[in-house]
């Protein structure tokens, strides 16, 4: 019997590896490309043939949803990210996002409200005033970023999960879906067990001062367990549900977990 070959006539093999591996977690992404990227391996991978650049990008992302359940089931929602002393906070941290600082939403206190919608008992809004008033704690934790850089800062604000149960909020839901202010329209999902994290927090204040505009003014979630871009910035409304509603970095192949 001939042998069956893997690629379409006229398909450059090294162009559908190079496109097909931007959908890869990044994590995997690295040990693939190290172990010496093929379309034989992707086809060992699931045991499903790659013959195409669409059936490669159907395939790796089931490989990053399996990646996403493999972090979900291992992750532990007691084990606390480290924390450090105040001799140890990078100056300045660093301004991080897709735009130039010019660029990133420049919001009014008197104006904002922060919408809360889905799983909840109580949907009332909420003023920047009325959440300041909130029991806030304040941690000492890395950021993480994707990019292979970090930085240490102080962050102060109240526990997601407190807010989450001053609300009535639906725990045994999968997800608290967060909406930002930034251009076009930045979201990204939480995790539950990750939401009720003790050290995941709505943040108000960076390093005992009103958080700037540069880190996400008027109100940020700090999740230090989770990579950088699972950090929204500038939130402006939140969602308890069990639907996954994407998330900007997460519909281009970043996987949804991205933490410990």
């Amino acid at each position: 019997m001939a042998k069956r070959s893997f690629l379409i006539p006229g398909v450059d093999k090294r162009l559908l590896i190079k496109d097909s591996l931007k959908t890869m977690p990044d994590v995997t992404r690295r040990r693939f490309i190290a172990g010496g990227a093929s379309l034989g391996a992707l086809t060992l991978l699931t045991g499903c043939d790659v013959i195409d650049s669409s059936s490669a990008e159907t395939m790796l992302a089931k490989v990053s949803k399996f990646n996403d359940a493999v972090q979900a089931f291992i992750f532990n929602p007691d084990a606390l990210a480290p924390t450090f002393p105040e001799s140890a906070i990078t100056k300045p941290f660093p301004f991080n996002a897709y735009y130039d600082l010019d660029d990133a939403p420049d919001i009014s206190a008197a104006d904002w409200k922060l919408e809360v919608r889905g799983l909840v008992d109580n949907k009332k809004s909420w003023t920047l005033d009325e959440l300041h008033k909130l029991p806030q704690v304040t941690q000492i934790t890395r950021h993480i970023c994707v990019e292979g850089w970090s930085a240490i800062g102080s962050w102060t604000g109240a526990p997601l999960r407190d807010f989450l149960k001053l609300i009535g909020a639906d725990t045994r839901a999968k997800y608290v879906w967060f909406q930002c202010a930034d251009k076009d329209g930045y979201n990204s999902p939480l995790d539950m067990r990750s939401a009720l994290h003790p050290q995941t927090q709505m943040t108000f204040k960076y390093a005992n001062e009103i958080l700037p505009r540069a880190y996400g003014f008027p109100m940020k979630i700090r999740v230090p367990t989770k990579l950088g871009f699972k950090n929204p910035k500038y939130v402006v409304s939140m969602e308890v549900t069990n639907d996954y509603k994407g998330g900007y970095w997460e519909d281009q192949g970043y996987n949804s977990f991205s933490g410990s």
